[in-house]
């Protein structure tokens, strides 16, 4: 398993004390491919484990983000409460602080049972649905394709995409999921964590090799894993600069396919349903380290 040195780190630390400070995301569409690549944030919900929507809201700008992805249980309960304060009441909450719904995380559902939430998704200006359930083998594959069929017609409808999170399978099965993967409205949500080896090389060719199948990357390393209680120091090895996955090969990837899709600086705490940190103010700022070794990164490409 290759790992980053030491050396690297502090390379990369010493680079963002001379990163600009607060670099926007580039425009949503439209962009010309002369303009400066910088990765485009998003904030996912669950980080604050169970918080409340009034609570989390007002941290995503924060983070230079200007999108949410809201999490169902067991990993947060922001999906529920959407439903318990109304859309219209969300809505008004997402405006006054200039936030946009941009996914809904349902992992409870998988690929097969999206539909109803796809409506919302249209209704709230989402743009992307992600879940698990991607085949590991050819024999899979085949079903999923033909049962996928009507739901990815659905997502065309809507106007949203399926993103479908890799999670344990081998580098050449997410190749062919992508393959075969036809539609727009179909990709792939990309977690190093769940790459077996997570070698820094291996992940940055599979990045080039998925190009606009790439639909969602998550900013997330194995560390000590998230399967069991853990110090809370080791627990967040699993966040980018500190563990020892080497982030500039994957970086330097995704700056050569000009990814556009979202970033989710992400881990999960154990138990799930907790927030990563005691509270949103430190959720934050944890995600904001997280940030600036992403930025110092890229400064060195």
């Amino acid at each position: 398993m290759t790992r980053t040195t030491y050396s690297r780190r502090e390379f990369c630390a010493a680079a963002g004390a001379v990163a600009l400070a607060g670099r926007r995301a580039l425009a949503e569409a439209g962009r010309d491919r002369d303009d400066p690549f910088a990765l485009r944030y998003i904030l996912g919900s669950s980080m604050y484990g169970n918080l409340k929507l009034e609570a989390i809201v007002p941290e995503v700008r924060k983070t230079e983000a200007e999108h949410i992805d809201i999490w169902p249980k067991k990993h947060g309960t922001q999906r529920e409460q959407m439903e318990a304060m109304g859309h219209e009441a969300f809505a008004a909450l997402l405006a006054r602080h200039k936030v946009t719904l941009g996914i809904l995380t349902h992992y409870d559902l998988g690929p097969f049972r999206l539909q109803k939430e796809m409506r919302v998704a249209a209704k709230l200006g989402a743009r992307l649905l992600i879940c698990a359930g991607m085949p590991k083998n050819k024999a899979a594959a085949r079903t999923f394709f033909e049962k996928i069929t009507p739901h990815v017609a659905a997502a065309e409808q809507a106007g949203v995409v399926i993103g479908i999170e890799n999670h344990g399978e081998s580098y050449d099965a997410i190749r062919r999921f992508a393959d075969s993967a036809r539609s727009k409205h179909l990709g792939v949500a990309l977690a190093p964590y769940h790459l077996k080896p997570d070698d820094p090389p291996r992940i940055a060719k599979l990045i080039a090799d998925l190009g606009e199948k790439l639909v969602h990357f998550y900013a997330w390393q194995h560390g000590a894993g998230c399967m069991k209680k853990l110090p809370k120091a080791r627990e967040l090895l699993q966040m980018p600069g500190r563990g020892q996955l080497d982030f500039v090969p994957i970086l330097a990837a995704l700056k050569r396919i000009r990814y556009a899709g979202w970033t989710e600086i992400f881990m999960h705490p154990v138990p799930r349903g907790i927030p990563i940190l005691p509270t949103a103010a430190e959720v934050t700022a944890e995600i904001n380290r997280a940030r600036q070794y992403l930025t110092a990164c890229l400064a060195t490409l």
